[in-house]
């Protein structure tokens, strides 16, 4: 069946089966001191070494540090390698300007004081401590992201779609201590009504060289608004009758 929640679902991706968007468009970047590192999503694979892949998805993880404990708020995104332009541009892009972000010794985060950063750095390889113990923050949430696509997910997740299944869990994990469980729910038909309308044809993966039709003028982007014409329905004006 065709989801009636098409219109709500980030262009380019099928969402899980609720079919929300999970995040806001201009959400909020991380700050005080975060911990950044990546984890691989795809199960096992032979023959490769160090952060080498060959079939695995990447994710970018930044998740904030409390002090004394704790963990706050957490971003997270698929990115197609572990080069300086990746992520440096998804620290760019999910930590605020200024805070104190701690790595591993991978050099591709060494430019992180360049673009206004705090960089702490720490050499797995040079510690007594194994890396969980050392970063905490960024492997517990990978553990925990693992585990919900493995259980709740069965792993089929396809990489086409993780940004979707990834925006979801950081939605869930940012508010898992809400004690509003209703704002949640208001909290997704607020970005549903601000997202931009989506096709169904546009929630499945393009194929190479195909074409998107434009939306029917009825149905593209009316603005921030909710405000449609009332309709006419009399049925609702009659006094029902209570004997």
């Amino acid at each position: 069946m065709r989801s009636g929640w098409a219109p709500t679902r980030p262009p380019g991706r099928c969402c899980t089966a609720s079919g929300w968007r999970w995040y806001a468009p201009a959400r909020d970047r991380l700050g005080g001191h975060v911990e950044v590192d990546e984890t691989y999503v795809g199960g096992v694979e032979e023959g490769v070494v160090g952060r080498e892949t060959t079939s695995k998805s990447i994710v970018a993880i930044a998740v904030e540090v409390r002090n004394p404990k704790g963990l706050g708020r957490v971003r997270m995104q698929s990115v197609p390698d572990v080069s300086k332009d990746s992520l440096i541009g998804f620290v760019s892009g999910a930590v605020e300007s200024g805070t104190t972000v701690r790595t591993d010794g991978w050099p591709a985060y060494l430019s992180l004081p360049e673009h206004g950063y705090e960089h702490e750095r720490t050499v797995m390889s040079a510690q007594s401590d194994p890396a969980h113990a050392v970063m905490p923050g960024v492997h517990r949430i990978a553990s925990l992201l693992k585990r919900w696509l493995l259980g709740t997910h069965q792993g089929r997740v396809s990489p086409e779609h993780l940004d979707a299944y990834l925006n979801e869990f950081t939605f869930r994990f940012n508010r898992r201590r809400s004690g509003r469980r209703g704002l949640l729910f208001y909290r997704l038909l607020e970005q549903a009504v601000l997202a931009e309308p989506v096709r169904y044809r546009r929630t499945l993966v393009a194929r190479p060289g195909a074409r998107e039709r434009p939306a029917p003028q009825h149905l593209r982007h009316r603005g921030r608004g909710t405000a449609l014409p009332v309709a006419d329905r009399p049925w609702r004006r009659r006094t029902p009758n209570l004997t």
